[in-house]
């Protein structure tokens, strides 16, 4: 059965971000995620993963100068050297946290350079990253994000990152890079193309992580907007997954107000734990 993490990143802000850790845990979620950690102390972190009994599933690499537009460093020519530093510090965290997955941020297409040279720096920079990630036991993941939350980014479909996925495992050769994986976030998909039965169908097999929201407005994943998100669910757990479906949505009002979708599914995993 799937599994619901907080995003804790967009989930219980009515909380610093410390606290968030506990409101998680009272809501009945047993994993966390977040989009980064780097402002607090990884002994803390910690702490509050151990206090309230929670697993940390997944955060993302640095991204770059967040402020001045980047969104990820992976793509982007004569950043190699920031993006090593980058690589370094996400599993300095990861090590600490006990985190397992890592998302490397593709990063926004730098204007008027080679389509061609910015997809070597990529995949460049994504068999680097593996390859650094696989002695520590960590997965790196990819994800496709839709161009009106995040206009100009490089990955732009799940067959784009499968492709990249292949590719990259292919030049590697014998040194194997299997710690790569796609990210299937279901909210993009279904902003991107559609087609949410066909996504799981085609790309589940190939996918270490998955993400909903709720569409329109990436609210709650409730019966409110245009997709059945429990019947998406159920189809995960019909074709067998039981990795953790990541809960990155901004809530309509507060938090805890919005979250009677989840009963069924936190007190399924509950009793699967």
């Amino acid at each position: 059965m799937p599994r619901l993490a907080a995003n804790l990143s967009m989930m219980f802000t009515e909380h610093p971000f410390m606290d968030r850790f506990a409101a998680a845990a009272d809501a009945g979620f047993q994993g966390v995620e977040y989009l980064f950690p780097y402002e607090q102390d990884p002994d803390d972190i910690a702490d509050a993963l151990k206090s309230h009994g929670l697993i940390q599933v997944l955060f993302n690499l640095p991204p770059g100068n967040w402020e001045a537009g980047e969104r990820g460093l992976a793509c982007l020519p004569g950043r190699e050297s920031a993006f090593r530093e980058s690589v370094a510090t996400a599993l300095a965290y990861a090590e600490r946290l006990g985190c397992r997955q890592l998302h490397m941020m593709a990063g926004a297409c730098p204007a008027r350079t080679d389509p061609a040279i910015i997809e070597m720096t990529y995949l460049a920079n994504l068999n680097y990253a593996a390859t650094q990630a696989r002695a520590q036991g960590v997965t790196i993941l990819i994800e496709p994000i839709n161009p009106i939350d995040m206009p100009g980014y490089f990955l732009r479909s799940a067959s784009q990152a499968a492709e990249l996925i292949d590719r990259v495992q292919r030049v590697a050769g014998d040194a194997g890079v299997e710690n790569v994986a796609l990210q299937l976030d279901l909210y993009h998909r279904q902003m991107l193309e559609g087609r949410i039965a066909d996504a799981i169908d085609q790309y589940l097999p190939r996918s270490a992580h998955v993400q909903i929201a709720g569409v329109p407005g990436r609210h709650e994943p409730n019966a409110e907007g245009e997709v059945n998100w429990d019947w998406v669910l159920q189809r995960l757990d019909d074709r067998g997954y039981q990795g953790w479906v990541g809960c990155e949505y901004r809530p309509a009002r507060d938090t805890d107000s919005g979250l009677g979708w989840t009963q069924r599914w936190l007190s399924g995993a509950e009793g699967n734990a």
